[in-house]
């Protein structure tokens, strides 16, 4: 029986790995972008619904990992910047396992209320993004033209600890890069983050 156990673990952690290698590259196209998520207005939006002339900003996020708690300071200033630029921004939610307690939707509105979130907060409900992108991490941040191509993957700035000791913005350059016609600079950094709690999807 043990062995058995032992087996069942090492299969799932497997999969899991295998859900979590699937990337969306730089230039590739966006997947499932009609597909409707619940969010904690309770209504159903896609990221089709959400972006705007210049694009969508798509962060995986959750409500307890440390890494999100210390950078979700800077989602509504992250919010108005794209907003100014006619780029959309949303944060998903595809954390499965935990669907029926820390990332619940009651929990996600709770938490939404309590930080003053000014921006989209959606359920992947079976972790369909996450696996389909490549997403890895909360967060984990992917930003998309207005043809829904891939153009920035990764962290949100080179420093989760303090705002102001910030040195590189990553997410924000992007951004101001995309509006003003310009290539962007660090089209790709290295999430960092909580893995995301994903449901296993089989192919």
């Amino acid at each position: 029986m043990k062995l058995l156990s032992t087996i069942a673990f090492f299969l799932l952690a497997a999969a899991m790995t295998m859900a979590a290698n699937k990337q969306l590259n730089i230039g590739e196209q966006a997947t499932h972008t009609e597909v409707k998520m619940l969010g904690i207005t309770d209504d159903y939006a896609s990221l089709q619904d959400l972006k705007l002339d210049n694009g969508l900003v798509v962060i995986f996020s959750c409500n307890t990992c440390p890494f999100v708690v210390a950078w979700e300071d800077r989602y509504n200033e992250i919010f108005d910047l794209a907003k100014q630029n006619k780029i959309g921004v949303v944060l998903v939610n595809s954390n499965y396992m935990k669907r029926e307690g820390d990332d619940s939707l009651e929990a996600m509105k709770k938490h939404a209320q309590e930080k003053g979130y000014k921006l989209p907060y959606l359920i992947d409900r079976e972790s369909l993004l996450a696996n389909a992108w490549g997403g890895q991490t909360t967060p984990h941040v992917f930003f998309f033209d207005t043809n829904f191509k891939l153009v920035y993957k990764g962290a949100i700035d080179d420093n989760y600890k303090s705002a102001s000791d910030v040195k590189e913005s990553y997410l924000k350059d992007a951004i101001q890069s995309v509006a003003a016609g310009d290539a962007i600079a660090v089209p790709e950094t290295k999430p960092l983050g909580c893995s995301i709690k994903r449901k296993v999807q089989n192919d």
